[in-house]
């Protein structure tokens, strides 16, 4: 990194950032209180808004938004007639799924092979740390150039969309010239990357009814409509033969002309199993960031252990479908419905119902502050440039805010490179990293600001 003193500064805070980081990590927030106590939920929310106050932020309060969750708001003046910078970040993060596959606690950060594992630390508690680092560098060097408006989300991972309406509730309380959002990562370690599109996304819940309770299945099979293998019928047709995803009506999607994701470096960051294939057609960005993909998440059926010999009466389904920037998510979640009871087999009861939707986003890479940010990661990062790519996932909140401010500039970065694995186990962010940007994004501000 290169010696100056906002870089100095970011490297003598890491100790407390690493402290900070483990606090974080150690509330169980998962926004799913059927699962986790929403004791762990706020007491995150209070972390973030004491650290806060502990900045001298004003107005700091924590919002109570209409999915039952909360956001953490903050105002930090700047100097007047400066412009206004949004951070954002989530504190609440994916369940650890399980806990038995970490090789550390998931839930207390540990530092292993010059990287700290734990959930949460690269999604997204690591990028609340991240801003807090920059605007520390900053204030230690001159101050702050721009007003600072900060919000950490409570349910980004649950896609409830709390923040998003409480946003348009309340229109005025986000307003800044430009947006950081900084839940997005770079290609890879040591490549600085801004990410440009995000893939939409719905979630819909399928159940297959075909009997008024299960059958013996050597009394009944063969005759008895099975509804697990109807429903197996069904989530079938969403792929065709190369593992391309196959909606009714759909568009395919198109091609990514950015950055490249060359295919063994894909397989190996995706821990694809020898002799496995990939599926669908293109090239790799094509598949992840322009085109739409479905998921399986989950199947409610009968254990293997513990199961009887009997014909299922009733099978349900989790799926996620993405889809790229051109794509509009309620009419694919129209679409899948429609696909969904048109494929289900044997005249069966088919009910769908959604639990989650986010629009697709495309930023505006011409803009200033694109400039302000290629200038501060080519600082940040000596030798490189920064790179443009796509992300397959989805952050709701993007599109709110482009649709209540069309004027703002809009930058996603963050610390979700591929070896942190988020949403997997044993995520982890690289230290590192987290330095690195808090640097850029630190110079951005002033970068910014100056332009």
């Amino acid at each position: 990194m290169s010696s100056n003193p906002v870089a100095e500064t970011v490297a003598s805070l890491m100790p407390r950032a690493k402290a900070e980081l483990t606090e974080l990590v150690a509330f169980r927030s998962v926004a799913d209180f059927d699962q986790y106590p929403r004791s762990e939920s706020e007491g995150a929310a209070r972390w973030v808004a004491d650290a806060l106050a502990a900045e001298g932020f004003q107005d700091v309060a924590l919002l109570d938004t209409p999915d039952g969750t909360q956001s953490v708001y903050g105002f930090l003046p700047g100097p007047e007639g400066a412009r206004t910078v949004l951070l954002y970040a989530h504190y609440d993060v994916q369940p650890p799924l399980d806990e038995a596959g970490w090789d550390t606690p998931p839930f207390e950060l540990t530092e292993r092979a010059g990287r700290w594992y734990g959930r949460g630390t690269a999604d997204c508690k690591g990028g609340v740390v991240m801003h807090l680092l920059a605007l520390r560098a900053l204030k230690a060097n001159g101050g702050i150039p721009v007003h600072v408006k900060f919000i950490a989300e409570g349910s980004e991972e649950m896609g409830t969309g709390g923040l998003e309406r409480y946003a348009e509730a309340h229109p005025e309380l986000l307003a800044a010239d430009t947006l950081v959002i900084g839940d997005a990562g770079n290609f890879r370690v040591g490549l600085p990357t801004v990410t440009s599109t995000l893939r939409g996304m719905t979630m819909l819940r399928v159940q297959v009814d075909t009997l008024r309770g299960n059958l013996h299945s050597g009394q009944f099979g063969g005759a008895a409509p099975d509804a697990l293998a109807a429903l197996i019928r069904v989530l079938d047709s969403l792929r065709a033969e190369d593992g391309s995803t196959t909606v009714d009506g759909l568009t395919r999607g198109s091609s990514w002309d950015g950055l490249q994701y060359d295919e063994e470096q894909f397989r190996e960051d995706a821990k694809v199993l020898d002799g496995v294939g990939l599926i669908g057609s293109g090239t790799v960005a094509d598949r992840i960031w322009a085109r739409p993909a479905v998921t399986v998440l989950g199947i409610d059926c009968p254990p293997v252990v513990g199961a009887t010999p009997s014909v299922q009466a009733s099978a349900r389904a989790l799926i996620s479908l993405r889809v790229p920037p051109g794509v509009d998510a309620a009419e694919a979640t129209k679409l899948l419905q429609a696909h969904l009871e048109a494929h289900t087999p044997w005249g069966a009861r088919v009910a769908t119902e959604q639990v989650g939707q986010g629009q697709p986003f495309r930023a505006d890479t011409s803009s200033p502050a694109y400039q302000a940010m290629a200038e501060a990661m080519a600082e940040a990062y000596p030798g490189q440039e920064m790179q443009y790519a796509g992300q397959g996932g989805s952050i709701p909140l993007c599109n709110t805010l482009a649709a209540l401010y069309p004027d703002a500039e809009i930058l996603l970065i963050g610390l979700s490179e591929p070896e942190a694995q988020i949403h997997a186990v044993n995520e982890s962010v690289s230290p590192e990293e987290l330095e690195r940007l808090s640097v850029a994004e630190a110079l951005f501000l002033r970068n910014y600001a100056a332009g």
